[in-house]
């Protein structure tokens, strides 16, 4: 299993037709390697990043934007004074895959 420094050197691959989306161990053995990020349900990462302000809330969404538009894998994102929180999955397979997993690694770095 990639480390989380691996993860984030990593780009995120769009899934192909039937490819199977992660399965909970799966899940569990990548969990670890993106710290402070929910895995719910074995079907989506979620993570709160919180902020003194909207301003700083907003710069940090606009950062997550240009990075997952580079990646081509794009999370929910829900924005509010001093807070933004994102939801990461793969909508094709309505699950979780690796690139979920590469995606929060980067943000992590952000």
């Amino acid at each position: 299993m990639p480390s989380d420094s691996d993860l984030a050197a990593r780009h995120c691959v769009p899934c192909k037709g039937g490819s199977p989306k992660l399965g909970l161990q799966e899940i569990e053995a990548l969990a670890p390697q993106v710290p402070g990020w929910r895995a719910v349900d074995g079907h989506h990462l979620e993570r709160r990043f919180r902020f003194g302000d909207f301003a700083q809330a907003l710069a940090f969404v606009n950062r997550v934007g240009a990075l997952a538009e580079a990646e081509g894998h794009h999370p929910d994102i829900r924005l509010g004074w001093g807070y933004a929180t994102l939801t990461l999955w793969t909508h094709k397979l309505d699950g979780l895959s690796e690139a979920d997993f590469v995606l929060a690694a980067k943000i992590d770095r952000l």
